[in-house]
């Protein structure tokens, strides 16, 4: 893909209550209108997220943007998890507009699991063994008819330049704040990494709230509204944003990963970093603190 796609303006979000999502499913799925619609702590950011019951989830999304996506992970979900060594979300049904919410939705079994963080993952090589082996089997499905990028999936799989102006603004907002001229390197190199062509499957959006952990290993992935077809470097940004540096010697040596598209995955890692890093210049949080252990792993993991 050569020319750089334009992502257009920030979504318009809206918002969601459990009593609308109650309605929602009461008025189109009574089958189960008498179970309990609750929020989800960290409920998402792209979908608005309720537990149904005990055992199902309301995934509504937050802006027509993510909306683009139901479709696709109905269509193709079903599909990816026969395939996949570990559970992924499989759709149960499709809502509609309704219940003055405008878009598309989906209902999903629920997964149990709790979000993987740089501290809770008890064995870093297992885990990234499994995470590369998670990985491999989804590049290994085939992709002839999958979809491409395009704002379903704000454009993971095309050239990383889509993220330039993002990059560099963030990096402008750092100066002084960090070393950026190893910063821009690395960017440099991302861009000028070349990309065969040759299209595999990815999620698009490995990051650390969409692994489940039991007992500190790794036991789900969800959240396929990025996943796609493409350039799968963006799937090696995980590499950086939560393994240690001898679990990601060993995710890049169990996947085969080549100087380009490490390079390009590096690139992945460091535009979200960067701007995250930005947004919480004035924080002391642990999100921030984790933030400037991403970045320093980046920029001193040259690979």
């Amino acid at each position: 893909m050569n020319d750089v796609p334009d992502l257009g303006p920030m979504p318009q979000r809206v918002t969601v209550s459990a009593e609308q999502a109650g309605r929602l499913v009461a008025e189109q799925f009574p089958q189960w209108a008498s179970l309990p619609v609750t929020a989800v702590e960290s409920g998402g950011w792209d979908n608005r997220t309720f537990r149904l019951g005990d055992t199902m989830v309301l995934r509504l999304p937050s802006a027509q943007e993510y909306a683009l996506a139901v479709e696709k992970e109905h269509r193709w979900l079903p599909e990816l998890a026969r395939a996949l060594p570990l559970p992924i979300p499989v759709p149960l049904a499709m809502g509609r507009p309704g219940a003055a919410y405008p878009f598309a939705w989906s209902v999903y079994g629920w997964i149990d699991g709790t979000p993987a963080t740089f501290e809770s993952v008890v064995d870093p090589i297992r885990f990234a063994e499994g995470l590369a082996d998670f990985v491999a089997a989804l590049r290994s499905i085939d992709a002839s008819q999958g979809p491409q990028p395009g704002k379903h999936n704000w454009f993971r799989g095309a050239t990383l330049r889509t993220y330039e102006v993002q990059a560099l603004g963030a990096l402008d907002e750092l100066r002084g704040h960090i070393d950026v001229a190893p910063a821009y390197e690395v960017w440099t190199q991302a861009l000028e990494a070349q990309w065969d062509g040759t299209d595999v499957w990815f999620h698009g959006d490995l990051a650390k709230g969409n692994l489940l952990l039991e007992d500190g290993q790794l036991v789900a992935v969800i959240d396929f509204g990025t996943c796609g077809v493409g350039d799968p470097a963006c799937d090696l940004a995980i590499a950086w944003t939560l393994l240690s540096a001898d679990g990601r010697d060993v995710f890049r040596k169990r996947l085969g990963v080549d100087d380009a598209t490490w390079a390009r995955g590096r690139g992945w890692a460091l535009w979200k970093t960067l701007v995250s890093y930005a947004n919480s210049l004035s924080e002391d949080g642990a999100d921030a603190r984790d933030t400037r252990r991403v970045l320093s792993a980046i920029l001193t993991d040259r690979g």
